[in-house]
């Protein structure tokens, strides 16, 4: 669990403890509770800390007062007990009464201190709950069972496909594959590695050696999409120049998608070694490559919905893949992330193919090969269902990279998307006060990333756009 300012607060002395208590901002992996809180209610909140990253909860503390847990008799124990009586299964908290003062007077509190979980950990009546910043969300269905295949308590990539069969893989795949790894039992090693069999075709099975995946699984492909410029146009005003949809089993898909994306990537004419002028590639392509194949082999295969799209720019490469990362990475540190692989039994097949290492380095290697480029950091969103990788042709700007790589990234991208937006528009966009955003666009401004437009600093039409440099 990762070491919160909380846990030094209650080390401390008690004088200072509820001041200090009362001054921390209620985080992923700190909240406040009233005394007055129900059982059940607790219960909610402990387990959506296990569900996610862990944390502390405090009992006894309210709108920036103390409480205190004194006076509460036996429902104190029933508060002590909440996971045990609401959880299934019980949350594995534990729990102690602290003494602290406020206002001259003692108090004692009522401290959980969560781990992180290995197990999903819902309600009695079905509900789970998982904490997401400072707040406890209720998790839909669909997010209910990512969270679980996450937690390793299901693999969907070992679920069978019900109206697959053996006639519907493609014999020469599977003995190629025992080829490559010198297997004599290509049955065996189809059985061992994807657990399928005559019996039972699995998804990893059906998505590595089907000879048409999609016709059981229809989100399984990879759509690849050239637009003219900068930014999605729509209507009369449609900038689309290709598009293709590449199905098959997964090695064959991503070949495809490598040779369409060499046909289709960004590039810029410049003087080579040759003494020519030639179309060189702006995005490298191994960063590239790297972030396609961290698509097909990590995405979330259950999310049926949608399928990995592939939106190449004049300037950029956006790879979005179904699903959003374990509940556990943390987007701010990806270079520290620990290796996780959704579908383990599918990224072993691909590596044993060669066209992935199971190392947990592929993230890294994105960034090192941007790097190494001279380019800005790769940049990846997430939203509830979606993770966006993007990769951009824009020189690394390292003053702005350093501390507002993701703010600047994000109002480059509004700025393609809408062409003008206000202040308050982009402070919006960033998630920042105007203060803060003010800030950030005047450091962009001087970058020569992007313009201001107004005849005065009161203008209440004045605007941003690009810099000419980056349209």
């Amino acid at each position: 669990m990762q070491v919160h300012a909380a846990d030094a607060v209650l080390r401390g002395g008690v004088d200072q403890r509820a001041a200090n208590l009362l001054a921390l901002t209620e985080d992923q992996w700190f909240e406040r509770k009233s005394a007055r809180i129900s059982p059940k209610a607790l219960a909610q909140s402990l387990s959506a800390m296990a569900n996610s990253d862990g944390g502390v909860l405090v009992v006894g503390m309210h709108n920036g007062k103390v409480e205190g847990v004194d006076s509460l008799g036996s429902k104190l124990n029933d508060l002590q007990q909440a996971s045990r009586d609401f959880c299934e299964p019980r949350v594995p908290e534990s729990n102690k009464i602290v003494d602290c003062i406020f206002n001259l007077q003692r108090r004692k509190l009522l401290v959980f201190t969560v781990p992180p979980s290995d197990q999903v950990h819902r309600m009695s009546d079905g509900d789970a709950f998982l904490r997401v910043g400072d707040e406890k969300r209720k998790l839909s269905p669909i997010e209910l069972v990512e969270l679980q295949y996450d937690k390793s308590q299901g693999s969907f990539e070992e679920s069978e496909v019900k109206a697959a069969t053996l006639d519907d893989l493609d014999p020469k795949l599977i003995e190629e594959y025992a080829a490559r790894v010198r297997h004599p039992d290509p049955p065996r090693l189809l059985r061992d590695r994807t657990m399928s069999s005559a019996a039972r075709i699995t998804v990893a099975g059906c998505l590595l050696f089907a000879s048409n995946p999609s016709t059981f699984l229809p989100s399984a492909l990879v759509r690849v999409t050239r637009w003219s410029g900068t930014a999605r146009a729509t209507g009369s005003r449609q900038n689309i120049t290709s598009d293709r949809r590449l199905e098959g089993p997964i090695p064959a898909v991503i070949e495809q998608a490598r040779s369409t994306l060499r046909q289709i990537q960004p590039v810029r004419r410049a003087l080579t070694d040759s003494g020519r002028f030639e179309e060189l590639a702006t995005v490298p392509e191994e960063a590239w490559l790297e972030g396609l194949v961290n698509a097909v082999l990590h995405r979330s295969y259950s999310l049926g919905g949608d399928h990995i799209h592939i939106d190449v720019f004049d300037d950029r490469i956006e790879i979005t893949s179904p699903g959003p990362f374990p509940h556990r990475v943390d987007l701010s540190n990806l270079l520290q992330a620990q290796r996780f692989a959704r579908n383990p039994r599918i990224v072993r097949v691909c590596s044993d193919l060669g066209l992935c290492q199971e190392m947990g380095e592929g993230i890294r290697r994105i960034f090192e090969e941007m790097r190494f480029a001279g380019l800005s950091e790769p940049l990846y969103r997430q939203s509830r269902h979606h993770v966006t990788l993007t990769l951009s042709s824009e020189p690394a700007n390292r003053d702005i990279d350093a501390r507002y790589r993701a703010e600047a990234a994000a109002v480059l991208t509004a700025l393609r998307e809408h062409g003008r937006l206000s202040t308050s528009e982009l402070a919006a966009v960033v998630k920042r006060s105007r203060p803060a955003a003010r800030h950030l666009l005047g450091i962009m401004r001087k970058a020569g990333l992007i313009d201001w437009v107004g005849k005065s600093t009161r203008d209440p039409r004045a605007y941003w756009r690009l810099n000419e440099s980056q349209r």
